[in-house]
């Protein structure tokens, strides 16, 4: 049931919490935190185009000389609640003067809630959106 001051559900508020976390630096640096709220069958189509699973994108991570130490800023964040167990979320980032929209499926697990799918596409100030 939402919240009638914001229109947002419990199961709205754990998933962004959830997608702030993916965004700490010290969540980023971590396999072990950032992997645990990735799903097992996690996709993601990132702003680069490149394809990514749930395995590659940690080890990719990991591998980096900066593994999200850079801070991500976040803004207008929205999400809806499709099902019992499945939150979107859509949002823009700022990392280093590169932009994206974002759009992200979570879904509770018996391990919490955690990231089935994300796709970022890059975007510059010229872009509009249409609501």
């Amino acid at each position: 049931m939402p919240d009638p001051g914001s229109g947002r559900t419990p199961a709205v508020d754990a998933a962004i919490e959830s997608e702030l976390r993916l965004l700490d630096p010290d969540v980023r640096v971590s396999p072990e935190l950032f992997g645990a709220l990735l799903h097992p069958e996690f996709r993601e189509f990132g702003a680069s185009g490149a394809c990514w699973d749930r395995a590659s994108i940690v080890r990719v991570l990991m591998a980096s000389k900066d593994p999200g130490t850079t801070p991500i800023t976040t803004s207008r964040m929205r999400g809806v609640q499709l099902a019992d167990d499945l939150v979107h979320l859509t949002f823009d980032t700022s990392d280093g003067g590169r932009r994206a929209h974002r759009s992200s499926l979570w879904r509770r697990t018996e391990g919490g809630w955690q990231l089935w799918f994300h796709q970022a596409t890059p975007f510059d100030g010229t872009a509009g959106l249409s609501r």
